[in-house]
């Protein structure tokens, strides 16, 4: 799934280019181009399929020039992740209706590749014999108020897989501490695994209006009337997420507990989190820095930009090529707003 807007990332991340087609990490490749080859040793290159917005379909081909252009999906209109899953599950149906399938963000980190990928073949060969929607759980590592949270009923398959009693959305901190502490939450990673056979059943249980329309869409695929169905299907479909249209309902849902450094790199905060730091708790990203008095910054500029930065403590400081975000860590929650702000004052947040 790479077609999010990535609002949070302002403003590296933007409408015209978010964050899952940006070096957010400096390494040189992209989230998405990372995400690629975290998958490359388990599944075939010609079973990818990237479903993005249209708009950025040319900026996928670009950065996978390995896939071909009908494996990239684009979306006509953005309709979040359970439409987005069930556009894919029609495409997947027309070549393998026994496919096994994983869902994942383009735009997550994963430190630990070994071991992901091990958990991934174990997720497998579980749902390869049971009718289950399957979820990565992250062991906290801390009370987050940025994540999702996983409850466990306590009922054990077998080792590291268990039904899910709850879902529960973003916390407040003091419910946060409490899930940390209790041992039976962890984190919604977003990365799902199950059968088409599975998820096409819960659709049709929990979400059949969407469902039928892909289903009026099937018939189309491959004809010169494709792109006209699909635009129709997506105009009709409802903006909902597969977390609370099937996953907060089926009963047929089970986590993967599973601890392989990951994190959704959801906020300025995350990035920090995950980067190298100097002595003074800094994460220094791009950019020739020199800081005096400054401690826990997180300071992302351009690779030929000098920067100075005296006095600060806790602060965002993050540079692009015609936009400047210097924010305190703490308030970083506001930067969706404050990028509504800028489109209603200046008519965009793109740089």
């Amino acid at each position: 799934m790479a077609g999010g807007v990535g609002s949070r990332f302002w403003p590296l991340s933007t409408t015209k280019t978010p964050k899952q087609f940006l070096d957010i990490l400096g390494t040189g490749s992209t989230l998405l181009q990372q995400t690629y080859e975290r998958f490359k040793p388990i599944c075939p290159i010609e079973n990818f399929l990237i479903v993005t917005s249209s708009t950025y379909k040319d900026t996928v081909m670009k950065q996978l020039p390995d896939i071909s252009s009908d494996q990239i999906l684009a979306e006509p209109h953005r309709r979040n992740t359970a439409p987005c899953i069930a556009f894919a599950n029609t495409i997947i149906k027309s070549k393998n209706t026994n496919a096994q399938i994983i869902v994942s963000p383009a735009d997550h980190l994963i430190l630990n590749e070994d071991q992901f990928q091990k958990n991934i073949v174990e997720g497998l060969d579980f749902i390869s014999t049971k009718d289950a929607l399957l979820t990565l759980g992250i062991h906290p590592s801390r009370p987050e108020t940025g994540y999702g949270y996983i409850q466990i009923d306590g009922e054990i398959e077998e080792e590291s897989f268990q039904k899910v009693k709850t879902f529960t959305e973003k916390p407040n901190y003091e419910m946060a501490k409490i899930f940390h502490d209790s041992g039976e939450f962890f984190w919604n990673s977003g990365i799902f695994l199950w059968t088409l056979d599975s998820i096409e059943k819960a659709f049709k249980s929990h979400l059949n209006e969407i469902h039928s329309l892909f289903e009026v869409y099937f018939p189309s695929i491959g004809t010169a009337n494709e792109s006209i169905a699909l635009n129709e299907a997506y105009i009709e479909c409802k903006n909902i997420s597969i977390d609370y249209g099937i996953m907060e309902k089926a009963e047929n849902v089970y986590v993967q507990t599973v601890n392989f450094g990951w994190s959704d790199l959801g906020t300025w905060s995350s990035l920090h989190e995950h980067s190298e730091k100097d002595e003074n708790d800094n994460a220094l990203i791009n950019g020739n820095i020199l800081l005096y008095d400054t401690k826990n910054c997180v300071v992302h500029l351009p690779q030929d930009k000098i920067g100075v930065i005296q006095g600060l403590e806790n602060y965002i400081i993050v540079q692009s090529k015609n936009s400047l975000l210097i924010c305190p860590r703490e308030n970083e929650q506001q930067i969706r707003q404050f990028t509504t702000d800028i489109r209603t004052e200046f008519g965009t947040e793109d740089n």
